[in-house]
């Protein structure tokens, strides 16, 4: 009787050890460099400044004339093309 109970002990041990495994493996693939892009996302739009040139993330290049907390005026090629746009949708910066 002791020699069952004793068996299922360790393959409950077995499988937490293995379920322990499986998330930390998670952690390592998918949670840990998103948090890591995320940061360095965050770096990139605390370091614009007005004169910059900037990519969209559609693609479109454009000088940044204006910043606020969340907004951005990128000027796009002709000087009468001034256009407000999130932050967020920033994927490049290049210092002027």
């Amino acid at each position: 009787m002791n020699a069952v109970l004793a068996s299922g002990g360790s393959n409950l041990t077995v499988i937490i050890l293995y379920l322990v495994f499986i998330i930390g493996l998670f952690y390592f693939i998918a949670y840990r460099p998103q948090k890591k892009q995320q940061k360095l996302h965050q770096e990139l739009m605390a370091s614009m400044e007005v004169g910059d040139t900037v990519m969209t993330t559609s693609g479109f290049y454009g000088t940044l004339i204006d910043i606020t907390d969340d907004v951005v005026i990128v000027e796009f090629g002709n000087k009468n093309c001034r256009i407000p746009m999130k932050k967020d949708a920033i994927a490049e910066v290049e210092k002027a």
